[in-house]
C-alpha cells in the first residue's frame, strides 16, 4: 500500500460537479491518496492508517491524532504506475478494483476507528480533487 499524503488547509473531491468529500477551509488536515497493490490486506490498511494518523507533519510537529485533524481519503491506483520503460505507464502492480476497493474502505474505516474525521472520494469515479497544500508538505508513505 502506498499513500501520498499532503498537508492541506482545505480540500475537496468532486464527482460529476458535486462535492462528495471535503476538508473545511482554514482547517489544517491531510489529503491521503491511496494506492493498493496485490499483496495488501486488511492488516496492511490498518497499519497504514495508524502510521498516517500518528505522523508528525502538522504545525509544531504535531500529528493528526494530536489535534484531531480531518483526513480526505481518495483512491489513487496510479501510485503504482511503472514508468521505467517507454512512454506508456504500466499498471500491473496496482491491485484490480475488486481487491483494492475494500482495502481503501478498510483504510478509511481504520482511521475512523482511531478517532479521525474522514471524508472520502468515490472509488473508481472520475474525481476532481482541489486542495491548498500547506507548506508545501507532501510525503509518500509505504509499508
Amino acid at each position: 500500500m502506498r499513500v501520498l499524503v499532503q498537508r492541506v488547509t482545505s480540500a475537496s473531491v468532486s464527482v460529476d460537479g458535486r462535492v462528495v468529500g471535503a476538508i473545511a477551509p482554514a482547517t489544517q488536515g491531510l489529503v491521503a491518496l491511496v494506492g493498493v497493490t496485490h499483496d495488501d490486506d486488511a492488516a496492511t490498511a490498518r497499519r497504514m492508517a495508524e502510521k498516517l494518523w500518528g505522523l508528525r507533519i502538522l504545525n509544531d510537529q504535531r500529528s493528526a491524532s494530536d489535534v484531531g485533524a480531518p483526513v480526505l481519503v481518495v483512491s489513487q491506483f496510479t501510485l503504482y504506475a511503472n514508468t521505467v520503460k517507454g512512454r506508456r505507464p504500466s499498471w500491473n502492480a496496482a491491485a484490480p478494483a475488486p481487491a483494492a476497493e475494500p482495502l481503501v474502505k478498510a483504510f478509511a474505516a481504520s482511521l475512523r476507528d482511531l478517532g479521525a474525521e474522514v471524508a472520502e472520494g468515490v472509488f473508481g469515479a472520475n474525481m476532481q480533487v482541489a486542495l491548498i497544500n500547506d507548506g508545501p508538505v507532501t510525503l509518500l508513505l509505504e509499508l
